[in-house]
């Protein structure tokens, strides 16, 4: 309407113009007619200035009402919101607040008190610094309130101005109920394994053998029933169980502790029962869920079973894994993986075979193995080396003697990128975390990739491999690779050589057949043994010089023990072979009495080494295991980039700590 007015009285104005004009021509031939004009003219410019004079007042008028009306409004908004609200000076003092805010806050006079004093969760600081930030969630009492907020510049005095910061509190108890209630109640898919139910059934005398499967099924029915779940038994071995959200979260309180009472049964078996849980969390629906809780199983078993893995989404929570695993006596899977991993060979162009970072003996000797395995078939093998270390300097030395034509056969990562294509057949030995192997592109530049590995599953892993064989189980991955060569090569054709290589593998990852050993072992030891493997020879490639034996001395000498059983020692100047120094010097503080585990640090770099060697009471996978690290329950290492070796030391010794306070919880 104003805008229809203005363009009215600015025609009006127009037309004035045009009659004066009109005035002034008139004059020149009629001077009498253009003076009545003009007296007329001078009428209409008085009417047309009083005239807006008269609309430009009722215009203000009506302004100022309007004014008045929207601060009358605005107040009563204000003082009848129906949320708290509270205005604040700047250093948090309560200058105003409405009525709803003195319910809340259920206090007689708060009138110039700090409003941190009040609510105790609230930052004055943080909301000024964060004023982009989304609302402050804050738990006052009993309720839950998001708190929107802004800074008003308001005007004083005359002369002043200033700040206020007003908080508007909007009260989300009832959803916080709701999504409380709807997480509580959200399905938890649980899948438990007996690990060795065949042996454990056939080890127990016939008399006693109902009563321990009976045990079994009465202790898991009873542990669903007490945490609210139910349970179908659907194979001999095999349990599926469904919980609630809540009381999942109680049974990680109690760390699974149906993982002992299935340990300590005790009817007549003659060897421990184990159990395996794969648990599914999050999942946007059942049966995603319950894919969940196959990935977790999947890895309790790949880490060797007895224990339990929670899965929710892209997180891993571990409980249990503290005693050896099982060893398997059948070996139908071994038979299987050979006939499998000699298919997969036939169908493709090329093969390479890729080892761990700072490659030890029995990855080489894994590889070896393996690029034995590809000749057999007549294809082309290539094992991917950045060069030799310390740890294999020995025996890469014994190849330009003894067998000169395998220097062709072991190439550099850059060099593997360029060779490797879509067809080519990925096999990854003695190690299952890309990030931890010589060039982790080449996952990427290929479909086909096997996993050999002996160690118990962490975390990361390799992305769908079309094979894998992972066996926490076995002492070494050069056991793992004798077997299938076992039933891949006629006779077991080989050079002394590939034998030694293998043998040595074995001997350096049992500590010269003590730990980690079982009747496979031996019996993969034997095979080479026929095969013309020399152990006379393969001691020869662990001899160390002078200087070595100086440094693992003096690691050794400035050794401390902690918690009365735990060593850790330190070698503090860097050097080429720093790494094996630390393993060595790891095994070596194992023979101090009353030493159950013993940890070495060396630097590399920007990163330290952390060597990890237990004799099987305390396990040394776990502890390194929680800042990145992996392995055996006897036998792990871990790396810890960009830290000063007494950080990695103390990163270390809460590690330990931890692993024991959660031992005696247990």
């Amino acid at each position: 309407m104003e805008d229809k007015n203005r363009f009215k009285w600015k025609d009006t104005k127009v037309y004035l113009i045009v009659i004066g004009c009109l005035i002034a021509i008139i004059a020149y031939y009629q001077p009498i007619l253009a003076l009545i004009w003009a007296i007329a003219l001078a009428y209409l410019i008085y009417h047309y200035i009083r005239t807006i004079n008269d609309k430009e007042k009722k215009w203000t008028k009506y302004i100022e009402g309007l004014v008045e009306e929207f601060d009358s409004v605005t107040k009563h908004a204000v003082f009848n919101m129906p949320f708290p609200l509270v205005m604040l000076e700047m250093d948090g003092t309560i200058n105003w607040y409405n009525t709803r805010f003195l319910e809340m806050i259920d206090e007689e006079d708060i009138l110039n008190m700090e409003i941190e004093e009040l609510i105790p969760g609230l930052n004055i600081d943080k909301i000024l610094k964060d004023q982009k930030k989304p609302p402050l969630n804050i738990q006052y009492k009993d309720r839950c309130y998001d708190v929107y907020y802004n800074v008003v510049d308001i005007k004083r005095t005359i002369s002043e101005k200033g700040n206020i910061l007003m908080l508007y509190w909007v009260d989300r108890t009832a959803e916080e109920l709701l999504r409380e209630k709807y997480d509580d109640e959200q399905l938890v898919v649980c899948l438990a394994y007996v690990d060795n139910y065949d042996e454990v059934k056939n080890a127990t005398p016939e008399v006693s053998r109902p009563l321990v499967l009976a045990e079994i099924d009465k202790i898991i029915s009873s542990y669903a029933a007490n945490n609210n779940g139910f349970v179908r038994k659907y194979e001999n071995d095999r349990y599926l169980l469904v919980f609630e959200e809540k009381d999942l979260e109680e049974i990680k309180k109690k760390k699974f502790d149906i993982l002992d009472e299935i340990r300590e049964i005790d009817k007549g078996n003659t060897i421990s029962i184990t159990l395996s849980m794969g648990i599914g969390q999050n999942g946007q629906t059942p049966n995603k869920t319950y894919e969940y809780a196959k990935a977790a199983m999947d890895i309790a078993l790949g880490r060797g079973g007895d224990q339990a893995v929670v899965k929710q989404n892209d997180n891993l929570s571990f409980y249990g894994g503290k005693t050896k695993a099982v060893e398997k006596r059948n070996k139908v899977r071994s038979r299987v993986i050979s006939h499998a991993l000699k298919q997969l060979i036939d169908q493709s162009s090329r093969v390479f075979v890729l080892g761990h970072k700072n490659a030890d003996m029995d990855s080489f000797g894994a590889g070896i193995g393996i690029i034995r395995a590809v000749k057999s078939r007549n294809r082309e093998g290539y094992l991917v080396l950045s060069g030799p270390n310390p740890s294999i300097l020995h025996i890469y030395n014994r190849i330009k003697e003894e067998e000169p034509e395998y220097l062709n056969r072991i190439i550099t990562p850059d060099e593997a990128m360029e060779m490797v294509d879509k067809s080519s057949l990925l096999v990854a030995v003695d190690n299952h975390k890309p990030s931890f192997t010589e060039k982790p592109e080449l996952f990427e530049l290929t479909d086909k990739v096997i996993l050999i590995d002996h160690h118990r599953r962490g975390a990361e892993f390799i992305k769908d491999p079309v094979l894998t064989y992972l066996e926490p189980y076995a002492s070494s991955t050069c056991e793992l690779v004798t077997e299938i060569l076992y039933y891949m090569l006629d006779d077991m054709e080989m050079s002394k050589f590939e034998a030694d290589a293998l043998l040595a593998g074995i001997t350096v990852d049992t500590k010269n057949f003590t730990y980690q050993t079982g009747v496979r072992t031996f019996e993969a030891a034997s095979i080479l043994k026929r095969a013309g493997a020399d152990t006379t020879r393969v001691k020869q490639l662990f001899k160390d010089d002078f200087n070595t034996f100086l440094n693992k001395a003096e690691v050794i000498r400035g050794s401390e023990i902690v918690f009365n059983r735990i060593a850790i020692g330190r070698l503090n100047r860097e050097m080429e072979d720093s790494v094996l120094i630390a393993a060595q010097a790891a095994n070596d503080l194992l023979n101090i009495n009353g030493i159950e585990a013993s940890f070495v640090l060396a630097k590399m770099k920007d990163k330290v080494h952390i060597s990890g060697r237990s004799l099987g009471d305390i396990s040394a996978q776990l502890i390194l295991e929680k800042f990145g690290g992996g392995g055996h329950l006897t036998s792990a290492g871990a790396q810890l980039e960009g830290i000063s070796m007494e950080e990695a030391e103390k990163t270390l010794i809460d590690s330990i700590e931890e692993y024991l306070k959660e031992g005696e919880e247990e």
